[in-house]
């Protein structure tokens, strides 16, 4: 696979991924607010775009070069693919949370991911909402990640979709059944356990950092319950409701606002 297909099944799943979580919103709304799509959406684009110029199909690239130099972890043994692709979707999960706790407790990392919780609102539109600088910063460690797990294309392209889907189902303002929603938070992180960790009270930000699976959360004492009948105060103190874009982009250079 070229990086051009990479990114054309990358962007598709991505597509598709957005539009069933928009879906379940207007079907189990939580909140019903409409959220700041706008500026998330404007957000979103240049993110791409930068993205694309400095590393369009990085993941695919690094992963082709550990695979011709039986480079990393999965290059070393011999195991059925399904199996190979489960372990990477994990690994790789794993390297998300490690990363997205380190943006709550390093300051310098904080003042760029403090955008992402600045939106008062919580859709899946929230999970557009991050400053390129954050996204740049991360890149390394994502592809050093592919490279050292030895993450096959099929492997980094599952992860891709799964993520995708992840992420916009944790920002959803949905409000999943009590029952359905106590099952899937054993393995999973569901927009209610997310929607706890944009709260506003710091007991209940710093938890559940986990975007596929919750249980890096329980093994790492990070977890917190809860439900879609808890009502959260979404958003930083002191962020105005309704940032423009020069403010979003120059955040991280003014000031932090609480974070831990």
């Amino acid at each position: 696979m070229s990086e051009v297909e990479f990114q054309i099944v990358k962007s598709i799943g991505f597509v598709i991924a957005l539009v069933a979580v928009l879906g379940l919103q207007r079907l189990l709304p939580h909140a019903g607010r409409p959220g700041h799509w706008r500026l998330n959406a404007g957000l979103w684009a240049l993110n791409a775009l930068i993205l694309g110029i400095v590393c369009a199909g990085c993941a695919c690239t690094v992963s082709r070069w550990a695979e011709v130099r039986a480079f990393g972890l999965l290059n070393q043994v011999d195991m059925d693919v399904r199996f190979a692709i489960a372990i990477s979707v994990l690994g790789l999960d794993g390297v998300s949370y490690f990363w997205h706790r380190a943006n709550h407790r390093i300051p310098m990392l904080w003042r760029f991911h403090q955008l992402h919780h600045s939106d008062p609102t919580f859709t899946a539109t929230t999970a557009l909402r991050f400053h390129f600088g954050e996204l740049l910063l991360g890149l390394p460690l994502r592809l050093i990640a592919v490279a050292a797990l030895g993450v096959s294309i099929p492997g980094v392209i599952a992860f891709e979709l799964i993520f995708a889907f992840a992420n916009f189902f944790e920002h959803g303002d949905i409000d999943l059944p009590l029952e359905l929603e106590k099952r899937l938070a054993f393995l999973f992180i569901t927009p209610a356990l997310h929607r706890r960790h944009h709260s506003r009270e710091a007991r209940l930000l710093n938890s559940n950092y986990g975007t596929i699976f919750s249980f890096w959360d329980r093994i790492f004492r990070s977890f917190g319950s809860s439900s879609s009948d808890l009502q959260v105060q979404i958003g930083l103190p002191g962020v105005s409701d309704v940032l423009g874009p020069e403010e979003a982009l120059m955040m991280p250079f003014r000031g932090i606002h609480r974070g831990w």
